[in-house]
């Protein structure tokens, strides 16, 4: 047999059939000599080799990856990493960066929280401490007189009483001048005023008929309380009360309220400008024409004593509800510098029965409030002298109470409770008025 040469020898060797199926290699590889496609070719297994091994441990890697990181990213592949596999130590590092910046984070958020806290809590001890100046009475709701079946959900009722305390007694032994009811709709916040007048002929809860005015001077606040209650079929429970002081350093915290004063008016506010000042310690400036004007302390507190015009003690609580009002207008658009003044200068001429944390309820929502309409009662009345004195006496106090449910709580279908009949029917037969 002839002996094959050299080349033909490493031709078989090659085998262009597994060349072409072999994906490793390229066509050019083909183009070269025999010595460079051998060590090309042990290069291409090598590289195939090299591939399967790593491809797996990529594999596995890439997997873990996955699970640890929850969405794989983009960047925990790196395609200079040799075998193009997966580096753990990339998303072990990004991950604890991830933490501390979440870390910081975090602390941020919590100590924002904390200063806001510390905030608040400064505000509130600061807003209590001004309002604890305030003269506390402990009214016990067991002494006070609520008529039975009186229902008045939905409604916030308070007794405001102005005594015409010389002395700064604000709990008994002065007589309420002033002697209001303020209801306020929880829900719209709008506000009603009744004025009951001084005196007026009731039931003074001990089975005595005399001047409504009487009570708080014998019994203080909670039978002035009961007095309302058991004659209107109320459901108050809580006061305030203020003296003369009181309302002179209210309005000069406010800088003043705007009156239109009327000519017969004048010489009466002037003149009971000289008492007032005895008791405030304010100076008299005297009001010298009608017409709208700002009044200051002094003046407003004599506006609303005036008793001796045309309406008699009618008009004066007319004028009483108009400064009220004035007041409440004011101190809506009022700054807290001028607030805080307001409760240091009024603390000590004042007793309530409301706490701190009611008196904050209802001092939050003073922009919400609307003095929708005002009122005296009753509605109808006649003068009389009685044994009591000079009387006003209710025409009808049955239907006079259902008249000021229907005014005051929209109640068009309320009938009086029995307390009330029976008391309507012993003024009739004390006065004969009916």
């Amino acid at each position: 047999m002839a002996r094959k040469s050299k080349r033909e020898s490493d031709d078989r060797r090659f085998d262009d059939r597994e060349y072409r199926r072999d994906p490793y290699y390229r066509d050019d590889y083909r183009r070269q000599s025999r010595g460079n496609y051998r060590s090309e070719e042990n290069r291409g297994y090598q590289q195939e080799e090299y591939r399967r091994d790593y491809g797996r441990q990529y594999d596995r890697r890439y997997e873990q990856g996955y699970r640890q990181d929850g969405y794989g990213r983009d960047g925990g592949y790196r395609q200079g990493y040799p075998g193009g596999g997966y580096d753990d130590r990339y998303y072990e590092q990004n991950d604890r960066r991830k933490r501390a910046a979440k870390k910081k984070k975090r602390k941020r958020i919590t100590f924002i929280i904390e200063i806001l806290i510390l905030v608040l809590l400064a505000a509130g001890l600061f807003v209590a401490a001004k309002v604890g100046k305030i003269k506390r009475a402990d009214v016990s709701k067991g002494d006070i007189v609520i008529n039975d079946n009186v229902n008045l959900k939905g409604y916030t009722n308070i007794a405001l009483f102005g005594v015409d305390s010389r002395e700064g007694s604000l709990d008994k032994e002065a007589h309420s001048d002033t002697i209001l009811i303020a209801s306020i709709n929880n829900k719209t916040k709008d506000v009603k005023l009744v004025s009951v007048y001084r005196d007026t002929y009731l039931d003074n809860t001990n089975g005595e008929y005399r001047k409504a005015t009487e009570c708080y001077y014998f019994g203080g606040p909670s039978r002035a309380i009961s007095m309302l209650n058991k004659n209107l079929d109320l459901d108050i429970t809580d006061f305030v009360t203020v003296d003369f002081t009181a309302v002179a350093d209210v309005v000069d915290a406010l800088g003043g309220i705007d009156i239109d004063v009327q000519e017969d008016e004048i010489v009466h506010l002037n003149n009971y400008q000289v008492e007032g000042s005895q008791v405030t310690g304010k100076e008299i400036i005297p009001v010298e024409y009608a017409g709208l004007q700002t009044l200051n302390g002094l003046q407003a507190l004599s506006y609303c004593r005036i008793r001796y015009t045309e309406g008699s003690d009618f008009k004066r609580t007319e004028r009483q509800r108009t400064v009220l009002q004035k007041i409440l207008e004011k101190a809506k658009s009022a700054d807290l510098l001028t607030l805080n003044n307001l409760i240091d200068n009024v603390a000590g001429n004042m007793m309530t029965s409301l706490g701190n944390t009611e008196l904050l309820s209802l001092a939050k929502d003073v922009s919400s409030y609307n003095l929708t309409d005002q009122t005296g009662f009753p509605f109808n009345l006649t003068a009389a002298n009685l044994q009591a004195g000079d009387c006003v006496v209710a025409v009808d106090l049955a239907d006079n109470v259902r008249q000021l449910h229907q005014w005051l709580f929209d109640d068009g279908s309320y009938e009086p409770s029995d307390s009330v009949q029976e008391i309507s029917w012993q003024i009739i037969n004390d006065t004969g008025i009916q």
